[in-house]
Formats: structure tokens, sequence, C-alpha cells
């Protein structure tokens, strides 16, 4: 019955709107691009509503056209003006999935390679995104602030026919966006070349529609707009002075394209349209903490136009019918929100099989699917990180909605590379930089079989190559073959005075099975086997050694920064039965071993404090108490017994443990909003002891530290002291890497 009310009464009010259309002449809105200036336009609308103007057409480019998109749907001024407010703009413009979000194994990548770069190898040769940002959280954006809306056969169709405005970047001409998806054409319209992943409609290579038609003029009157009101938003260009760099004489020339468009759509204006022009000169384009101060000045400016206005103005009872019209159509898709879902449709050229992709998705048919419901599995599946871009789009028929999920592969692969970078400096005599490279060649095998080479070179150095076998269509099973070569230097000191040290050479090969119980956490059993070196001045000969056994390795990680974190837990368990050979200085035969090696690390947080705690156990135990081993654990350096240098303590068997405070400082005290500033303080306890020793919780050392870390694109950055009841202490510098 509702339905069939809805129909009689927008039958009834269309004929009293057509009535009353038929003698006004009909009103084009016209708002250009211009970024986080983008508000005013809000701010002319709620000074036309405020005054009964009605708005027949719509056409918009880039913000101009999102705002526009959004009033067309039927939202008022009012309505536009919170969904905007509300919005972590600035989140738009970073594509990195969060670290919560990613399963383990790619977790422990991310915290390895932590150089943010999209980089592949393709047909042998480079290949990278052809825009900074990938526009995924942007388009996430737009779809939380417009809502389920279905795509149209016609823009016509919606409460305000609407138009937006691209460019083609292939022959630099305008396109108009009339038809299909309502979030596509605004984030079409507003991509910014270079920086944005241009987009792709109707095999057309789309970018922001400022390139060739800031402020479309000539798109409203095309619609059959008698009068045109105009809202221009464009950045003026900078004076000389001003021409100070390249990323200033960048935005200069892209100031010249988006003004030359717009003079020529100026000059279609008639004595009968009306130019508004807020007074934003001063704002930037970019920084949406100005959204408040543009929305300011649209009203100040709309006002000032009130003169040349009023003549638009309706009588309330026209306006209402003109109100209530609108309402009536955008309730017809409003309405469809709440049908469930009668199929979903895969649109899927990535090698990733339709069985995980339902699975991941996690809506079905039947369910009445809501914003927050969409968003979480649109977030899961571009959290498996195996996607350039994951989207779903409505289509509304008479059985229900039809779900269209489209998830495009990654243009730069399928084969990738990862670099990573870390550096740290106790400012005494270590000072050590690792760079890390790794080369992955995906989708090998039908269920997505993964070979990477990796090199480690620096302080560190390895060479190690791991094919990985996902043995089910979901990837919940997994075999994995890895070899690597290392060498490893231990410095070992004694009151600040480096002793000696005590280089390590291995040739490792691992075999194992596994099993991801959940995306943070895996199971794997396997076998291991590892020869090598040992060597050292202060030794009167080499140690060959020679083990072979199985391992078990259990592993969970929720943690949403690995050295910062402000939620979750982390916990490793590894367990490894040996059989140990050694030959040279030391001789002995094979020898049973059982090495445990267990680490813990969690965080709860009220507001910007939070309060971590670290805890770790190992221990090797050997069948004859022989007491050598090579399985020794270290301890000593930041955060890991804070005042020693860098895993100056090495030991068969380990105890330690943390509780650090963690103030940020940056976002809750000073305002910074992109990096954090992180005031910190730990007390530690531990030590460690050889094959057999007791363990004696009066042995432990006691440590303290205070530091200030942030979070930068090379990953984190921390300067700090340590101290320990022993007299010892230490300076330590890092940027990069994980502690």
């Amino acid at each position: 019955m509702s339905s069939l009310f809805r129909l009689i009464a927008f039958c009834v009010l269309s004929c009293i709107f057509s009535a009353v259309a038929a003698d006004r002449p009909k009103i084009g809105l016209v708002l250009s691009g211009g970024g986080a200036k983008g508000a005013a336009h809000v701010g002319v609308l709620k000074v036309l509503e405020a005054h009964h103007i009605p708005i027949d057409y719509v056409a918009g480019t880039s913000i101009g056209a999102y705002v526009g998109g959004m009033y067309a749907l039927g939202y008022s001024a009012n309505e536009i003006e919170a969904l905007m407010m509300k919005q972590n703009w600035s989140s738009g413009y970073s594509d990195l999935i969060p670290r919560e979000q990613l399963a383990y194994r790619e977790k422990q990548n991310r915290d390895q390679y932590n150089i943010p770069l999209n980089l592949g190898i393709r047909d042998g040769e480079m290949q990278a995104p052809s825009g900074v940002l990938l526009g995924q959280s942007m388009s996430r954006l737009y779809r939380n602030t417009t809502g389920l809306v279905p795509e149209y056969s016609s823009f016509n169709d919606l409460a305000i026919p609407f138009r937006a405005v691209a460019t083609d970047l292939e022959t630099s001409r305008a396109v108009i966006l009339s038809r299909g998806s309502l979030v596509q054409a605004m984030q079409a319209s507003a991509t910014v070349p270079g920086a944005l992943q241009p987009a792709v409609i109707d095999g057309k290579i789309l970018v922001d529609g400022g390139i060739a038609n800031n402020m479309p003029v000539d798109v409203v009157k095309s619609m059959g707009a008698d009068i045109v009101i105009a809202v221009d938003i464009g950045s003026e260009l900078v004076k000389k002075n001003q021409l100070n760099g390249a990323v200033a004489v960048l935005n200069q020339l892209s100031t010249m394209l988006t003004q030359a468009s717009t003079e020529r759509q100026k000059q279609l204006l008639t004595d009968r349209d009306i130019l508004i022009r807020p007074n934003i000169d001063s704002l930037s384009t970019t920084d949406f903490s100005d959204m408040p101060k543009a929305l300011e000045a649209g009203e100040a400016a709309a006002k000032r136009l009130l003169p040349q206005l009023q003549h638009l103005e309706m009588s309330a009872a026209e306006y209402q019918a003109y109100v209530q019209h609108k309402q009536a159509i955008s309730g017809k898709w409003l309405d469809n929100v709440q049908r469930p879902v009668t199929q979903i449709v895969y649109h899927n050229d990535a090698k990733v099989s339709h069985s995980m992709l339902t699975e991941v998705l996690g809506i079905k048919v039947g369910d009445v699917v809501d914003k927050q419901q969409l968003d979480d599995a649109i977030n899961r599946l571009y959290s498996l990180d195996k996607f350039e871009r994951v989207s779903a789009e409505f289509e509304d028929t008479d059985e229900g909605r039809v779900l269209t999920v489209t998830t495009k592969a990654k243009s730069w692969g399928p084969n990738y590379v990862q670099l990573g970078f870390n550096w740290e400096d106790d400012f005494s005599t270590n000072s050590a930089v690792t760079l890390d490279w790794a080369l992955t060649l995906t989708d090998l095998t039908e269920n997505g079989g993964e070979w990477r080479n990796e090199l480690k070179l620096g302080f560190e150095k390895l060479l190690a190559t791991e094919f990985y076998q996902p043995l089910d269509a979901n990837q919940k099973s997994y075999s994995r073959a890895r070899y690597q070569y290392e060498e490893k230097t231990w410095d070992v000191f004694n009151s600040d005075v480096l002793y000696y040290q005590l280089d390590r050479s291995s040739h490792r090969a691992d075999l194992g099975i596994g099993y991801n119980y959940l995306p943070q956490g895996i199971l794997e059993l396997g076998l291991t086997a590892e020869s090598g070196r040992l060597s050292s001045p202060v030794m009167e000969g080499d140690i060959d050694f020679t083990t072979y056994g199985g391992y078990f390795k259990l592993g969970y990680d929720s943690l949403d920064n690995i050295s910062f974190p402000t939620s979750g837990n982390r916990v490793t368990l590894n367990v490894f039965l040996r059989d140990e050979k050694y030959n040279g200085a030391l001789v002995s035969g094979p020898e049973r071993s059982l090495q445990i090696q267990a680490d813990w690390k969690g965080v709860v947080s009220v507001r910007s404090h939070s309060f971590v705690g670290k805890a770790s156990y190992a221990s090797v135990d050997k069948a004859d108490d022989d007491n050598f081993t090579i399985y020794v654990s270290d301890l000593g350096g930041f955060l890991n017994l804070s005042g020693y240098h860098k895993d100056s303590l090495a030991g068969a068997q380990k105890l330690f443990g943390a509780f650090i405070y963690q103030y940020d400082l940056g976002r809750d005290a000073l305002g910074m909003k992109d990096y954090p500033l992180y005031l910190g303080a730990s007390i530690e306890a531990g030590n460690v002891w050889g094959v057999g020793e007791h363990v004696a919780l009066n042995d432990l050392v006691y440590a303290g530290s205070l530091y200030l870390g942030t979070y930068t694109p090379l990953g984190p950055a921390a300067l700090g002291i340590g101290v320990s009841d022993d007299g010892e202490q230490a300076m330590y510098l890092f940027i990069g890497k994980n502690f």
C-alpha cells in the first residue's frame, strides 16, 4: 500500500509541479572545480533554498560535480553540509591498507618492505600505476556520503537532472557524463592527473574535468536552462614572487588551464545569468580544514547578489510543491535500498577464485544491505591486497537489487618489486644501515602460487628464495619451500667497549605446510635443515655446524602498527626439535635439542594514551646438557633492554618483559594531523642465560627509556635514551626500523 500511495502522490505532485514550472524560466546551476574550497557551493545552496529559488538542472566539475550530484540526488543543502563536514577528506588521499586489516603474511611483508612504492615488472619492463593514488579511499568517501545509489540509465532520472564533466586524457576534450554510476562520474570528474589513477568509463581514460571545462555553463544551457547561476571557485594565478619551486610552477600551469576554460565559459553568460564569485582566493584547494571558511564565503557571496536573485524566488506554496516533487523522485531509490539483494554478479579480471571472492565479501542473496555492511565488505576484499580497485554498484529490478562487484587486477603486476630500508645508530661504534629488495612472481598456479626472491644488503646480509603455494581455492591452507643464505655479525660489548665479534654464515632450507586459521593468524608445521660456520678472532678455529629437524609455528597479529601500536595484539610461538652437530674448534656428535621461542606484544589505549606490554621467553634444552648451541637469543637495544647496545647480550635462554607508556603528543597537544608525534617511556627487565643454567629472577637487569617517535612514509622513526640499573646507557636513533 505504501508503494501505491507513493506512486499516487508522485503523480499528483508531478502534475502540480509541471503546471507551476511551465510558467517560469528554467534555472540551471553550474558548480566549478576548486578542491577543498568546494564547501562554498554548499553555502550558495543554503542561500538559494532559504530564498525559495528552485534549481531545474545541475552541471558540475570536480568538487562541483560532487556537490551538484548530491544536490541532484535530493539531499538538501543542510544535509550536504552535515555529510561533507563529518568526513575525513584527507583520508581519501591515501590508499594504504591499514595494517590491522591485512592478513598475517602481508603484515610481515609490510613491516619488512616499508618503502610505500607500487612497482612491478611485466614483459621485462618496470611498471607503475598511472597515478600516485589509486582512488580506492576517495571512492569510499563518495560512497559513504551518497548512500547506496543505483546505477542510472540517465542522470535525467535524478531528483534534478545532472551532468558531470571530465576530461578525455587521450584527446583533451571535455566528456559529459550523463548516465551510469553517479559515484564513478563524481570521482572521474575530480581525478587529478598524475596524483590519482585515471578513471575508465565507456572505454575512455578520464581525468579532472577542470582541464577541459572547469565551469560548464554550455552544458547546463544545452540541458534546457533559460537562466544560469554559475559559481566560480577556481584559483587565481599567483605572483612571480610565489613561483619559488617546482610544485608552485606545476600548480600555476594547472591554474592556467582551468582559468582558460573558465574564461571561455564566462563568455557564454548573458545579462539574465548570474555569476557568483565567493571570496576564497586566500583558501587552499587541498587543506580541508578550510571548508568551514569556504562555506561561509559561499553564503556571503550569494547574499551579496540577492538583489539579482530575488526575482527568481517562488512563493512558499510553490516552493513546497517543488521540494516535495524532488523528495518523491529521490524517495524511489531510497525505498529500493530496503529491498533484498536478488543476485550478486562479479566482474573480476584478477586471478582470485570466485569462491574466495564470495567468502570474503560476506554478502548473500536475500540480504538487505546497508551502507556500513557494503563498506565493510568492500574493505575486506581490498584488504586482500590483490586488487588495484574494488567497487560495487546496485541495479534496481522488479525482483530486487542486483549487486555488481568489480575487482580490478593491479595494472603494474603480476610481478612485484618491494623495497625496504632501515637505519639505526647508537652514537657509538654501531651505525647500521640495511636495504631490503624483493621480487615476487604471482599467479603462477591456479590457486595463486607465488615465487619470492629476496636480497638484504648492509649490516645484515641475506639471499633467499621461497615458493608459496596455496592448496585450495580460498587460500586457507598452503605449502611453503624456502632456501636462504645469511651472514650475520654479533657484536659483544663489555661496559660500552666492543669486546669481540662473532661472524656467522649459514645455508638454511625449510619445507612446511600451514593453515590460515584466521586472516590474522597462521599455523605451520614443517622440516628444517641448516649448515654453516662460526668464526671469530678470539676463537682458536672455526666451528662448522649442521642441524636438521622439525618445527611448529603459531602466529597471531592484529596490531595496527608494529612499532607504535594503539590497538591489537601480536603473539608468536616457534618450537624446533633438532639434531645439532659441530666440527672444528668444537667437536660433538648429533645431539637432540628443543628450542622454544615465545613473544607477545599488546596494547590498550584510552584516547591519546596507550599502554603497551611486551614479553619474550626463549630456551634451548639439550638431551646431554651440552652447554653450547648456535641457537641463541639476543637482548640489548631500544625497548629490548634499553641502555645496552643492540644485541649485546646473547644466550640460549632469555626472559624479558617491558611496560611502555605512549602519549600521542602531536595529535592531542600540537594539532598535528598527518603524522603523530609520540612521547614515550618504558620500564624493562630481562637477562640471558646459557644452556642448562638456572633462570633466576634475581639475575634480571632492569632498564628504562625515554623517547620521541613518529611514523613516516619510511616506517617508524625514533630518538631515545636508555639506562640500566647496572650502569649501562645508550642513545638511539632509528629510521625505518621496527621495534
